[in-house]
């Protein structure tokens, strides 16, 4: 089929993890680097702040492997399915979209996806005044002292029956202990399976496996 490139002869070509159907970055091509990439099968954009084309991973080495090019029913945009040797996104993120600007209050419960590949960039690309950058390199005895902290706030909060602190310290032991699963490469999918797999809400296996 022949694409519709634009006035500036660029299409927009939105990235997806072949595997899980993330979207991972939104980017453009032009007749060039579309060619490089069906070439060397691996994904070639057209920078439009630099005006050169430019290969995914060359510098950070996190290459992205094409698997197939997808165009729309108008032929003026592409999806581009890839398996990725590393992140993304430039912070580290897995994917470049992590930043909420609206999440409907049914699905509020399911937004700690954002929040703990905000705290794995904060590993992965250091920023300097940022209270996570501070944790990672103070390393893990410094996190577990934090979570450990935390605990306790939260254990004060809860016998003094006050809803609103209570609330308040919960926050900050699930975000320590987000910045220790992602320290110790422990995934968000690794809790939910293992909750899944204890069926927690109904049976007290813990206990039981402790008698």
């Amino acid at each position: 089929m022949e694409l519709k490139f634009d006035e500036k002869g660029l299409i927009p070509a939105i990235v997806q993890d072949h595997y899980t159907k993330q979207v991972l970055t939104l980017a453009y091509m032009n007749a060039e680097s579309l060619a490089i990439s069906i070439a060397e099968k691996c994904t070639c954009f057209y920078s439009r702040s630099r005006q050169c084309l430019w290969r995914k991973g060359e510098t950070s080495g996190n290459r992205q492997h094409i698997v197939s090019i997808t165009a729309d029913c108008d032929a003026d945009a592409l999806v581009v399915e890839v398996v990725k040797d590393g992140p993304a996104c430039h912070t580290g993120a897995e994917s470049c979209f992590f930043e909420p600007v609206y999440l409907s209050d049914e699905l509020k419960p399911f937004a700690y996806e954002g929040l703990y590949q905000l705290i794995k960039g904060r590993k992965t690309n250091p920023k300097e005044g940022s209270y996570t950058t501070y944790l990672f390199e103070k390393g893990v005895d410094k996190i577990l002292k934090k979570v450990g902290e935390e605990c306790t706030e939260v254990l004060i909060a809860g016998a003094k029956q006050d809803k609103e602190e209570t609330i308040f310290e919960l926050a900050d032991l699930i975000y320590h202990c987000m910045v220790l699963m992602v320290n110790a490469d422990i995934s968000l999918e690794d809790v939910t399976r293992e909750l899944e797999k204890r069926h927690v809400v109904d049976h007290k296996v813990k206990q039981e496996r402790m008698q």
